[in-house]
């Protein structure tokens, strides 16, 4: 299979949690990521950054509030708050505190699933774009993590796949060296250009018409690259029967 599953982090020190929380993320198509500290979820954060995160307030080493003002200090994506503090003012404060939702337990899955779904679509559309993008015959899917041409799936790693999303967030502005090779490999990982470079050329043989004369992905000398695709388009309109 060619799509790569978003990844969730749960970070939540109760296993009954994972127990039944990881299958039904499977199940409907993310990759569970587990954690039971803020410190290991704040590790697996910075080590790979997940697509979304699911964060218990009550956790052993640290409360959640702390854990979310130090995820937000680097991690942009959605957080959601998943606690049995049911108290508005807890509410408030994480919401402020930059949360993009907030669930109370015990809670129902279908709920859950919903909310990460929505939040996922809010990221794409704050950063001014939607979930599918279309060049020619080339399609993206940012939700589903699909690229195919003319329908037919095309075969990225994980670390390609990453690499796209991030150029193609940057709304056609430069993303830098730094930039990408932070988000996608880390902070340890920040020199290593000519590693950035491999991983563009093989993105390039995949998806360019041409990949000697790029058009998709153009490089800005020493600075970064700019993905030059189509503008995100808008889901079509439901025609009524």
């Amino acid at each position: 299979m060619s799509a790569h599953k978003p990844r969730i982090l749960v970070i939540d020190d109760e296993p009954q949690i994972h127990r039944f929380l990881g299958p039904a993320l499977e199940a409907s198509g993310f990759e569970h990521v587990r954690a039971e500290t803020a410190a290991q979820g704040l590790q697996e954060i910075a080590r790979k950054a997940p697509d979304a995160v699911v964060l218990d307030l009550g956790l052993p080493d640290m409360d959640g509030k702390d854990a979310l003002v130090r995820a937000r200090a680097f991690y942009a994506g959605p957080i959601i708050i998943l606690s049995a503090r049911d108290r508005e003012t807890e509410k408030i404060d994480a919401l402020d505190l930059g949360a993009d939702d907030y669930v109370e337990k015990p809670f129902g899955v279908g709920e859950l699933l919903a909310r990460l779904r929505a939040a996922l679509r809010h990221r794409l559309q704050d950063k001014g774009g939607e979930p599918v993008v279309s060049v020619g015959d080339l399609t993206i899917d940012l939700i589903k993590r699909l690229v195919t041409r003319a329908g037919v799936p095309i075969r990225l790693s994980p670390r390609e796949y990453d690499l796209l999303a991030q150029l193609i967030e940057g709304g056609g502005k430069v993303t830098t060296h730094r930039q990408l090779l932070t988000a996608i490999w880390g902070p340890a990982h920040v020199d290593d250009v000519q590693y950035l470079r491999v991983f563009v050329g093989q993105l390039r043989q995949k998806i360019e018409a041409d990949p000697a004369a790029p058009a998709l992905i153009l490089t800005e000398p020493g600075v970064g690259y700019r993905w030059m695709g189509a503008s995100p388009s808008p889901p079509l309109p439901q025609l009524s029967s």
